[in-house]
């Protein structure tokens, strides 16, 4: 039986807890942790800010698009 993957956080202490299976992979890193680190913001991913901007300019566009303009009503 292969030995169990454990959590790849590079801060010390080392964590030494298992890797999720379902879930413990980050998207933007692609590194591996445990239920603890699992989360970008737990274990300080260098891909955070870059995701962030993204999600940010995917949000703005998608507001933008959907932004109604008021017609201008005449005073009569």
């Amino acid at each position: 039986m292969p030995a169990k993957k454990r959590c790849q956080l590079q801060a010390e202490p080392r964590c030494n807890s298992a890797v999720l299976r379902l879930v413990g992979q980050c998207p933007h890193c692609r590194a591996e942790f445990c239920s603890a680190h699992r989360m970008p913001e737990h274990h300080n991913c260098q891909n955070l800010e870059s995701c962030r901007q993204q999600a940010f300019e995917k949000n703005k566009a998608k507001l933008e698009s959907e932004r109604t303009v008021a017609s201008k009503m005449a005073m009569a």
